[in-house]
């Protein structure tokens, strides 16, 4: 893989052009609230923008041609399953979050189920969503090291100093208004590529023999089972994100909230596709290529030089609006509902400069944990990290959300400690006849009918702060 001059000015520009734009939106950043949350008052493209930007990483791009690469159209249930995840978002979630005016995921359970179920979430979350940031780590500290012929040790600190200079600043202004500016920049570059890639191999004469479509345009090619497991793994995982669910709070209002739920969702489901019909060409014309360097190799040896050097800066966006977004979740959860509860860090510059400084953190502890694991597949990383935020926090959310106060305490406690460690545990040492994410939902479901209450009540949308008790839950309230 040889990129020339040509390329990297394209790549670079394109990349300048978009962090420039989220840095020029962190003008307006003075406080910790409106670094997490852009004090809500984004609008719906912001609100699509940032979970776009987000979503569409490693994983989308990267991720799916290494993939498909070997496996062919089922790779696209990341992106497939990701969209289907924000329509349900959009339908009946988003706008009832949003009306809370909280912050954290955390937050939000502690009001329905306590101080230790609380602060489970926000670790078993905060570590599920971590290993979606390797995800992105991984193909950005190999592309990195490949083009510019440096070390991965190297590639890596690189890659945190571009994710710094998109997120550190802004917050999540930065990565809305980057959101908008990549995806703009992947769809205008990859789907050329793509369907540059789909005609070529569906106008050779052989195409049913080199790609039978039983198996390479087959959904369903790894068994029902497997697929629908891919598929509920993504639905339940995004719902449980808080980097998700925090582009929601940070709305105008819980209709802006809902229907930038529904505009992500019609990014994100098309997007993959590209990386699909590229990760198959690649798989006929250069069937010895490193996976996980499939789509910069087909960008640089199969496409145009503007066009490679353009899309190659999407992907690398992608790469950074992706660590940089689930950081900033990851950072958010940490900061507000576990070190702010140890420490007083105040409403002001201490506690802004705690929370860049866990965002810092949180991206070295992927890129070191990358690192240790080059040779492992982009989506493992991700359908890992979706499984396990799923396992744990899906029915207690929603249960909280729809049913508030209708579980006791010490069930959802149990559920959600229970439902993450136990599927794990049968994991890595029993060879089981289905799917770990199955197990743990089915032990979390069993706990929370146990612990139904029949009596309980609904909580208002909103938060009235002069008769709430806990003052710390309410974010405007951080002393």
């Amino acid at each position: 893989m040889e990129l020339t001059m040509e390329h990297l000015i394209i790549m670079l520009l394109t990349v300048a052009l978009v962090i420039g734009g989220g840095l020029y939106s962190a003008r307006s950043v003075k406080s910790a609230e409106g670094y997490s949350l852009g004090g809500r008052s984004a609008g719906v493209p912001l609100v699509a923008g940032s979970i776009a930007g987000t979503v569409v990483g490693g994983g989308a791009t990267v991720g799916t041609a290494q993939l498909a690469y070997s496996m062919g159209l089922s790779a696209w249930w990341f992106t497939l399953g990701s969209g289907i995840a924000f329509i349900l978002m959009g339908l009946f979630y988003a706008g009832k979050l949003r009306a809370t005016g909280l912050e954290t995921i955390p937050q939000y359970l502690k009001r329905n189920y306590g101080n230790k179920a609380a602060e489970s979430v926000g670790i078993i979350s905060s570590l599920g969503i971590l290993f979606s940031v390797v995800a992105s780590c991984l193909p950005g500290i190999q592309i990195l090291s490949a083009v510019l012929n440096v070390s991965v040790e190297l590639g890596a600190v690189i890659l945190c100093l571009l994710v710094a200079a998109y997120i550190f600043f802004g917050g999540i202004k930065s990565t809305g208004v980057g959101g908008i500016l990549k995806m703009l920049v992947i769809w205008l570059s990859l789907f050329v590529a793509g369907a540059s890639a789909f005609m070529y191999l569906h106008g050779r004469p052989d195409f049913q023999q080199i790609l039978p479509p039983d198996y390479w345009w087959n959904m369903f090619n790894t068994g029902i089972g497997s697929s629908f497991s891919k598929l509920f793994s993504m639905v339940v995982g995004v719902i449980c994100t808080q980097t998700y669910i925090q582009c929601f709070f940070s709305a105008s209002s819980p209709k802006v909230a809902s229907l930038g739920a529904f505009a992500a969702a019609a990014i994100v489901i098309p997007v993959g596709l590209p990386s699909v019909a590229i990760g198959m060409y690649m798989h006929v014309l250069e069937p010895d290529v490193v996976p996980v360097l499939v789509l910069p190799i087909y960008l640089l040896e199969h496409q145009g030089t503007v066009l490679a050097g353009i899309a190659l800066g999407g992907i690398m966006l992608s790469l950074i609006g992706s660590i940089g977004g689930l950081s900033l979740g990851i950072g958010t959860m940490l900061t507000r509902d576990i070190i702010g509860r140890s420490f007083d860090l105040g409403s002001g510059k201490k506690l802004l400069y705690t929370l860049r400084l866990v965002v810092l953190a949180v991206m070295a502890a992927a890129c070191l944990i990358a690192i240790c694991n080059l040779d492992s597949q982009v989506l493992f990383w991700n359908f890992l990290s979706m499984a396990m935020r799923g396992c744990g926090v899906f029915l207690p959310l929603t249960f909280a959300i729809f049913y508030p106060r209708s579980i006791a305490k010490k069930w959802a406690y149990a559920s959600i400690v229970a439902s993450t460690i136990v599927p794990i545990a049968l994991g890595l040492w029993v060879k089981l006849p289905v799917e770990p994410l199955y197990i743990g939902l089915a032990i979390s479901a069993v706990m929370m009918v146990i612990g139904y209450q029949k009596r309980w009540h609904p909580m208002g949308n909103t938060i009235n702060a002069s008769s709430y008790n806990e003052v710390s839950d309410v974010p405007h309230l951080y002393r």
